[in-house]
């Protein structure tokens, strides 16, 4: 009996080691097929457009790079337009572009161009996982892509990017410029009306952080003969530069010449984001130059290339009638809640009042403070943070009782749009006036909004004194000691008249 006890413990062991290993061979299996899942959109143009080695690619974009004659430093960038001819022909001009960003620490790239070989009816983002090129792989950015196809205004569709040179030619720049970046790649085309185009645009522009880099690629004029194309792109180029989508629209409607094909083949893609950054942005033309300026052109027959920078604040720019629309939404949440206990919903198609902002809400009465609440890093949208915290500032700020129905015509409302808080190592980075300031030990917090310390027409050491004291519950003079944290921020400051 124990001989045959032996011999069956080592036949359950022995079968035990080989289903261990036909197990670890499976998962090995499927770990091999997740990778060879991976997709990757191989280089359509390689070859053509633009070397198709590494070494030869790189000395090409280098030599393009170093002639590129301004030092000029540009605060702010958050946009290029770039052509995207032949390196040849249209890699000098490019370079002007790329090389305002090199070194820049963005790590998501939106490239937007538009079709020349499907006619699209949404905004299209390529499928794979990946873009290749000699310089190597470059990310997509999946986790964008599939918050974007959730509105019908997008779609995937990798046939049309396939064969697209417009977009990857500006990869192996992007490449060489930026450091470590995911991209996005979306495809427009002039079939979609404009009333989409500016949807488009808004629903991007709710995407977009400080460490996001727009890149629309365009060529100018096609096939006029050189002295026409100069007047006709110098007449686009001013238009793009007043930042008003309708002034590129009626500048090109008027503009004609024998063999005009057309004045902007990406002008659907311009479009999407002039409309997605309005005139907030200051527009700069790096270079122009058109494929009549290098060795190989023929003045006949031209195409015309122009670089732009697209910069403006980190600080948020609302016109007015995207202001009053919040401060609407604030003073109907407070009725609204106050009648039937609820926080009314709202329809918001706005781009930048759709993005995922902080905000304070203040209430004050006869001039003085009646309520003031408000988020830093919130996971919705900004107009939905107005009208949670005017109703929180209305009816839950412990400082006061909540507000009454008799009230309500007294109040007037003031609106704080926040930047992201960012740590200081000292209190001597704090720019009065400028920045609001949240100090932080343990448990115990305390925030003053930028316009408090002129409000009450404070210097610094009483403003951080009375946030110290009044807000955190600390020592008057904490924010002199080195256990505490101390955030900065900036905010957007506007209220009713």
């Amino acid at each position: 009996m124990k001989r045959i006890f032996r011999i069956s413990i080592f036949i359950i062991l022995i079968g035990g080691l080989l289903w261990l290993a036909v197990y670890e061979k499976r998962d090995r299996g499927v770990e091999e097929t997740v990778k060879e899942e991976k997709t990757v959109r191989q280089a359509a143009v390689s070859g053509q457009f633009y070397p198709d080695n590494k070494d030869g690619l790189i000395q090409m974009m280098d030599q393009f790079l170093n002639e590129v004659e301004s030092d000029e430093e540009i605060d702010n960038i958050k946009a290029l337009i770039v052509p995207h001819a032949g390196y040849v022909y249209s890699g000098k001009v490019a370079a002007y572009g790329f090389k305002v960003i090199e070194d820049s620490n963005f790590n998501k790239v939106i490239l937007i161009g538009s079709s020349h070989n499907f006619h699209l009816s949404k905004a299209t983002i390529d499928g794979n996982d990946a873009w290749q090129t000699p310089l190597g792989e470059v990310d997509l950015d999946i986790e964008l892509r599939d918050k974007l196809i959730e509105n019908d205004l997008f779609e995937i569709n990798s046939e049309a990017h396939k064969p697209e040179h417009s977009l990857e030619v500006e990869v192996p720049f992007l490449q060489r410029t930026l450091n470590d970046f995911k991209l996005l790649p979306i495809l427009v085309s002039s079939s979609i009306n404009d009333s989409d185009l500016k949807k488009i645009s808004n629903i991007l522009e709710t995407h977009i952080d400080e460490r996001t880099l727009i890149v629309v690629s365009t060529d100018m004029s096609h096939y006029p003969e050189y002295n026409d194309a100069s007047k006709i792109d110098k007449n686009v180029i001013d238009s793009i530069l007043t930042g008003k989508v309708s002034e590129v629209k009626e500048t090109i409607k008027n503009q004609s010449a024998n063999n005009l094909d057309t004045c902007l083949c990406g002008q659907a893609a311009v479009e999407v984001l002039m409309n997605m950054v309005g005139e907030r942005a200051e527009i700069e033309l790096l270079k122009y130059a058109n494929s009549g300026d290098v060795e190989v052109g023929n003045k006949e027959r031209v195409v015309g290339y122009g670089s732009f920078s697209f910069s403006w604040s980190d600080e948020i720019f609302f016109n007015e009638e995207q202001k009053e629309n919040l401060l609407s939404i604030a003073k109907q949440s407070v009725e609204g809640y106050l009648k039937t206990k609820s926080i009314p919903s709202f329809e918001i198609t706005d781009g930048l009042l759709n993005r995922k902002l902080g905000a304070f809400v203040t209430l004050n009465k006869d001039h003085q403070l009646r309520g003031c609440i408000g988020r830093f890093e919130p996971n919705i949208p900004l107009y939905q943070v107005v009208s949670q915290m005017a109703v929180f500032a209305a009816f839950n700020d412990t400082r006061f009782n909540p507000v009454t129905e008799g009230e309500l015509d007294e109040l007037e409302y003031e609106i704080s749009v926040l930047s992201p808080l960012r740590k200081i190592d000292s209190w001597q980075e704090i720019e009065l006036g400028k920045h609001g300031v949240q100090i932080q030990k343990g448990v115990r917090s305390g925030v003053f909004l930028p316009q408090v310390a002129a409000e009450n027409n404070w210097n610094l050491n009483r403003f951080m004194g009375e946030l110290c004291s009044q807000k955190a519950g600390l020592d008057w003079d904490c924010w002199k000691n080195d256990d505490v944290d101390m955030y900065v921020f900036t905010a957007t400051v506007f209220g009713e008249d």
